[in-house]
């Protein structure tokens, strides 16, 4: 009888040993915490969310928490990381806080709808937590760009900035190619190097450089450049357009295409100059300049055209003033016809020549001389 009653107080000696044990840990529980402030997310399928985690312990001891994750819907993944590495527990000091970041990627081929799951500490905290998923997801390809649209001139290098988005589960290498009529050059730069092909990882993007150069004859108007990126199982369109405001061309000649003329020193000459837009674009405020010989003058009218259509020409009067000292001889003159798009040049050879006077005082000394030797001759000769 007296060994029963001994096993009965050692039984409640023991019961009241437990019992506060439990409690204190409960209570201690419910003093750790998880928080983040986006508890429901609605994402795209293929797209990555990023939770930022705080685990808060409001005890007064230290708390070695280990993450877990329950309920993660089938085929999506996700990572728990902090400082840099990937983690599967934290340690939190009294009364501080510990941040860890949970990723979770959607998958590419996954249904519309909600989807819920959980993160756990040790049992002592947890975090529910809702994606919607906020549209059906496929197997795809995006092809896109911000600016499908440029304007420029026939001689102009179109640089469009693309991406392409691998919404597979897959890796993808995509052939590039454009729809375009021949004399039109497309060029695609996967990451600034041109290739024929891009290499795209799952649920990734890769960015695209495309230039397109128009053919020089091209006419203005506004052109359609249909490009794809396609493989076995999946391909993109992208539609991009050109607008050619039209081809900037100028000649500057003379009415017969002779670029010789001659001048005597100190003399002036005018020539007739022709002005001829060969583009398929108007020409604005054609300026004219010469580069000439020193002490020469050389002047135009009008020195600026204000405009000239396409196909189109127009006449201009340089005015040449030859240096007095000029000595005889070619000199070239180069004259200029001058828009903020097209420049054009022509170089001409002038011929310089002595003046008329100089030739007469040349016979005049020729006679004299002729003259001197024949009064000699008939004043001596007889001696």
């Amino acid at each position: 009888m007296k060994m029963q009653i001994n096993c009965l107080n050692l039984l409640l000696v023991l019961l009241l040993g437990i019992v506060p044990c439990k409690i204190y840990a409960t209570d201690a529980e419910k003093n750790v915490m998880l928080y983040t402030p986006y508890i429901k997310i609605s994402v795209p399928p293929g797209e990555s969310i990023n939770y930022s985690i705080d685990v808060i312990n409001k005890c007064d001891e230290v708390k070695n928490a280990t993450i877990s994750v329950e309920g993660m819907p089938r085929g999506w993944n996700y990572e728990v990381k902090s400082g840099g590495f990937t983690i599967g527990e934290l340690s939190v000091l009294p009364d501080e806080k510990k941040n860890f970041s949970l990723k979770v990627d959607v998958p590419v081929q996954v249904n519309k709808g909600t989807y819920h799951f959980t993160v756990s500490v040790d049992g002592m905290a947890s975090l529910p937590l809702t994606v919607t998923v906020s549209k059906q997801g496929t197997y795809q390809t995006d092809f896109t760009t911000t600016q499908p649209n440029m304007e420029g001139n026939s001689k102009s290098t179109f640089t469009f900035n693309a991406t392409i988005k691998n919404r597979t589960a897959e890796q993808q290498l995509y052939a590039l190619t454009a729809d375009v009529q021949r004399g039109w050059n497309v060029v695609f730069k996967p990451n600034y190097k041109q290739a024929t092909s891009a290499q795209v990882d799952p649920n990734a993007t890769q960015n695209i450089t495309i230039d397109i150069n128009p053919p020089a004859n091209v006419a203005a108007g506004s052109y359609k450049i249909p490009v794809h990126a396609s493989t076995g199982s999946t391909s993109a369109d992208l539609e991009l357009e050109v607008v050619i405001t039209g081809s900037y061309e100028m000649e500057l000649t003379t009415p017969k295409g002779l670029l010789s003329s001659d001048i005597t020193a100190g003399e002036t000459k005018r020539i007739d100059l022709v002005v001829k837009n060969n583009g398929s674009a108007e020409l604005k405020d054609i300026e004219l300049s010469a580069s000439k010989p020193v002490d020469w003058e050389v002047t135009f009218e009008p020195s600026k055209v204000l405009k000239l259509g396409a196909e189109q020409s127009t006449n201009v009067v340089a005015t040449v003033k030859a240096s007095k000292k000029a000595l005889p001889g070619d000199y070239v003159t180069k004259m200029t016809a001058k828009t903020p798009e097209v420049n054009a040049t022509a170089d001409f050879r002038i011929s310089v020549k002595t003046p008329m006077i100089w030739g007469w005082v040349g016979v005049l000394i020729i006679v004299l001389v002729l003259g001197g030797v024949y009064y000699l001759f008939r004043k001596y000769g007889r001696r």
